[in-house]
């Protein structure tokens, strides 16, 4: 049945354009065969099988230049169940390509069988002997891993840039390194055992007592084999030292075949071998490492030389004297960054052959930091600088100078032209030849037409280059080729360095491995591939490749999309905080999967299933919380195109009911009031079923994205009347949000006052007392139409709450403050872009504080803690991210705390104003993690900052979340 408000998908058809020759056939729309889709249900359960057009594509695609359709997605929950899923493909020959986070530059994550899902399921840390080891499963994000160390002063030692996306299982399978790490703390040198799985069936946990006999037992031929290669290695003096030089630098192409010298018994070979395989080998379920200390003393430097060799001649004696990172960036990096946040004007009059160096010391102690700064002010002196060069221990500027390296991607990736890749290579070359390389490397760029960028960490000879290619034609496929076989005879042929230095090998080295390790190491590796996984299931093409041109196949094109997206270099950073990661689609794949529709000619029956399972999946499902906005490096805000396309399927009708609801605000208030007062006595007296009805069958007739549904712990009503206050010495206008005169206090709670009423008091006690406009019901901060993308709507209350405001604070001589965090980002800078002239003059004329800023900097200082509260843990909704008051929140929570705690898994909860009403399985998805983090620990209180969100959490964890101003007002009494 068609329901009267219910979207039409047709309205965001792209319009017409030119198909590529990489779309996705038609049979796609199909999704998963059936009876591949059949046997994976029956094998798994439905839950874990993903099959439609919309997964096949969604999933096609990771932050490498490549693309390939898996013909099924699937997430098992246990090792049984991936287990199941080996034997499945050996018996149909159906090839398995494990994905983790899809972080992967090389096209790792990709494959045309199935795709296994190493996330969703397999994330958990657990902290060990004080800090010294971490148990880590293969899901878990990098720097959540990391958060789990820092109350122990330890880290892991791999640290790659992208370890705000990247998971343990991606950076283990990958060898990856970073800017730290070099060789000595990567993962092949700082696992201490792991948990493995191979397509035979056999399941090892090498810390086991016995793990080496059940190897033996389980696996003969294969121990027997990794013998024979051992044997064969050492008995070859020429290779066995080739293979220790060329590991004695970052290498990370084919398998790490120093495992045979550096393991005695075959498991021991073998656990080292599983790091850096890259998902071809077996499936690791669990890591043991051993960390490193995390040193917090830190003198940083950004220094600017005359060239590139004279900065890399200052590389060696920096290492020397402790420096843990030395960054290269060529004068195009420079350029690149121009105009950034910390970067001096006065860079631009530098010459085309300057040069950066990023230079850093950590060390444990003040006394260690004493020696290291004199140390580094001794080489500073011999140093031939464009400018004079100085070391601060100021973590802000320190962070200024990461974030001009940093910069470097988002800088190149947002100024490419439309419809270009973005490709990131790394190699490295001997340190002592690193200038060479370098200045080589540069010339090899501009030879073959690219605008190239050199950059990396020169401590370990390591550097990265961006191009951006298109692959549009078959001439531009030619072009690149031939400036990767290039860079192969550069790097190999001339310094003898290695193809991928912390990337993994991937597709588009896969092909060369031959070329750098030779026919007999390469053909060792070739027999390591069929003893541990004989009918060659796993990451066909990943890592080996017999195929010479395999590094051109699935590489795809980048079609033009709208403008708030279409910079989006695909790398994944924003899926780790987005709400519906677990539940529907991520702000990579909304844009992956409108990439598609751009691909597909007209009509094309790809176009037609992707905007039926897209309008649920990527619109109604998107938050719009703008969380992906602030993880993004490029700062795309994916959620606004999801309110463009809610825009784009209004009806006319539609509009018009909204701009007359923004009219009647405060009868709606008042209406909705009585809803929850109805709703209450139904709870009391039929425990909710008429609620529960109604609802339900709203929902059918009218929309699911418009009508909310019923949920178990709607609050009581907010009083209808506000406290009693004079602007008659006010220090500030006070705009209680009209959630807060909506909702009051959850079900079953007692709660001694309203928010107004802890606001009202706890000011008037700092004596900055606030003063509530009596006309203030009917304003508001005009989210609720923006979400919505009611354009009309948002307009009218955005003007209007901007002309309230300048009338309550006198022009702007009082400052306004608004007690709901959401509310408070809406009316600073989500409502600005639909303000008239006039009203956007006001509005930069006026202060605006969140209460969080207003608790924080204003009444803390003037109030004496009396009684704190004992154990507390905080939500920090997405707006204080946005806003920058997650920081102030805590602050709070620690001065009124015995202990305040900070999840390392919060994130959005995914209630986003009403959205958590309109879908709650929204909300239940985006929270699972921080409820399992939280639900064994003991809390007195549980604070955030608006009043939606603390529903939101409410409705998670079944505890009361409420506002930090009434815990701060308890303190003080």
């Amino acid at each position: 049945m068609k329901k009267l408000l219910s979207p039409d998908p047709a309205k965001i058809e792209p319009l017409p354009h030119e198909p590529t020759h990489d779309r996705a056939p038609d049979s796609v729309a199909e999704g998963t065969p059936q009876w591949l889709k059949k046997d994976m249900i029956g094998l798994l359960g439905e839950e874990q099988v993903l099959y439609k057009a919309l997964d096949l594509i969604r999933y096609a695609t990771d932050a490498s230049p490549y693309r390939m359709i898996p013909k099924v997605v699937v997430t098992p929950t246990s090792e049984e169940q991936v287990l199941a899923i080996f034997k499945y493909s050996r018996e149909k020959q159906i090839p398995v390509t494990i994905r983790a986070s899809g972080s992967s530059l090389s096209g790792q994550a990709q494959g045309d069988g199935i795709l296994l899902d190493a996330r969703k399921h397999w994330a958990g840390a657990t902290v060990e002997a004080a800090g010294k080891q971490l148990r880590v499963r293969p899901g878990t994000i990098m720097f959540r891993a990391n958060l789990a160390l820092r109350p122990y002063g330890y880290r892991l030692g791999p640290d790659p840039a992208s370890g705000s996306v990247a998971s343990i299982g991606g950076v283990v399978a990958n060898n990856s390194s970073g800017m730290c790490c070099g060789t000595a703390q990567n993962s092949y040198k700082t696992i201490s055992s792991l948990s493995f799985m191979l397509p035979s069936g056999t399941r090892i946990n090498t810390a086991d007592p016995d793990a080496e006999a059940q190897f033996q037992r389980a696996e003969p031929a294969l121990c027997e084999g990794l013998k024979e290669i051992k044997a064969e290695i050492e008995a070859d003096a020429a290779l066995s030292a080739r293979i220790v030089k060329k590991f004695s630098i970052k290498n990370t192409t084919g398998y790490h075949m120093g495992a045979f010298l550096d393991g005695k018994t075959p498991l021991e070979i073998f656990r080292r071998l599983m790091v850096g395989s890259e998902g071809t080998l077996g499936f690791i379920s669990e890591v043991v490492f051993d960390t490193v200390p995390d040193d917090l003393h830190r003198l940083t430097a950004f220094l600017i030389f005359p060239d590139m060799y004279s900065a890399c001649a200052a590389v060696a004696p920096f290492i020397k004297a402790g420096a843990m990172a030395v960054e290269l960036s060529d004068r195009a990096s420079l350029h690149a960054v121009e105009g950034k946040p910390g970067v001096p004007d006065r860079w631009e009059a530098f010459d085309e052959n300057a040069t950066g160096l990023l230079v850093e010391f950590r060390v444990a102690t003040k006394e260690l930091l004493a020696v290291a700064e004199q140390a580094a002010n001794d080489i500073l002196l011999t140093l031939p600088l464009l400018e004079p060069g100085s070391f601060t221990k100021d973590p802000k500027l320190a962070a200024q100078f990461w974030t001009v390296r940093n910069g470097l991607l988002p800088s190149v990736g947002g100024t490419r032209p439309s419809g270009t890749s973005l490709i990131l290579e790394d190699v490295c070359f001997p340190p002592e030849r690193l200038a060479e390389g370098a200045v080589d490397l540069q010339l090899l760029i501009a030879r073959h037409g690219y605008k190239g960028y050199v950059f990396g960490h020169a401590s370990a000879g390591n550097l990265h280059f961006l191009v951006t290619p298109s692959f549009n034609s078959a001439e531009e496929l030619q072009r690149f080729d031939a400036f990767l076989r290039d860079v192969i005879e550069l790097v190999v042929g001339k310094y003898d360095g290695s193809l991928k230095a912390e990337h993994g090998t991937g597709r588009n080295i896969a092909p060369f491995v031959e070329h750098e390790w030779g026919p007999k190491l390469t053909g060792l590796m070739w027999k390591l591939k069929r003893l541990a996984d004989p009918d060659g299931i796993l990451g066909p093409g990943v890592l080996l490749s017999a195929d010479p041109a395999s590094h051109l196949q699935h590489l795809h094109t980048i079609p033009t999309v709208e403008n708030e997206v279409d910079r989006c270099i695909e790398c994944g950073y924003c899926e780790p905080v987005c709400p519906s990661r677990n539940l529907s689609t991520t702000p990579r794949q909304r844009i992956a999967l409108r990439r598609e529709m751009l691909r597909q000619p007209q009509g094309s029956p790809v176009t037609a299933a992707l905007l039926q399972e897209y309008e649920y999946s990527a619109i109604e499902t998107c938050a719009g919380d703008g969380s992906c906005e602030i993880a993004c490096p490029l700062d795309i805000n994916t959620g606004v195109l999801m309110k463009e396309f809610r825009s784009m399927e209004h009806t006319r009708k539609a509009e018009q009911i909204a701009l007359k609801l923004a009219k009647n605000w405060g009868t709606v208030e008042k209406v909705m009031r009585g809803a929850l007062s109805l709703n209450a006595a139904t709870q009391t007296i039929l425990s909710g079923l008429p609620a529960k009805g109604l609802t339900a069958l709203a929902r059918t007739v009218v929309s699911e994205d418009l009508m909310p549904a019923w949920i178990p712990n709607i609050p009581h009503p907010a009083k209808t009347k506000l406290p009693a206050t004079s602007k008659e010495g006010a220090a500030a206008v006070y705009f209680t949000a009209c959630v807060n005169r909506i909702f009051g206090a959850s079900r079953g709670e007692k709660q001694e006052m309203t928010l107004a009423e802890a606001m009202v008091t706890l000011s008037d006690r700092a004596g900055l007392p606030v003063w509530i406009p009596e006309d203030l019901g009917g304003n508001c901060c005009a989210t609720v139409w923006h979400s919505k993308g009611y354009v009309e709507g948002n307009t009218y209350m955005a003007n209007q709450v901007v002309e309230s405001m300048w009338r309550w604070s006198d022009g702007g001589r009082l400052p306004v403050v608004c007690d709901a965090s959401s509310c408070t980002f809406g009316i600073t800078s989500e409502i600005l872009h639909y303000l008239t002239p006039e009203n956007l003059d006001k509005h930069q004329k006026m202060t605006l504080l969140d209460s969080i800023a207003w608790a924080h900097d204003h009444l803390l200082p003037r109030l004496e803690i009396k009684q704190k509260t004992g154990a507390t843990v905080i939500h920090a909704v997405c707006s204080t991210q946005h806003l920058n008051l997650a920081g102030k929140l805590l602050t709070i929570a620690q001065k009124v705390s015995e202990t305040a705690y900070n999840p390392i898994h919060s994130t959005c909860c995914a209630f986003a104003g009403d959205r958590g009403f309109l879908h709650p399985e929204l909300t239940h998805d985006a929270t699972q993690e921080v409820v399992a983090e939280i639900k064994d620990k003991h809390f007195d209180q549980y604070i955030s900052s608006n009043r939606t969100c603390e529903i939101g959490m409410n409705l998670a964890t079944g505890q009361d979340y409420k506002s930090v101003i009434f815990l701060l007002e308890e303190a003080t009494r």
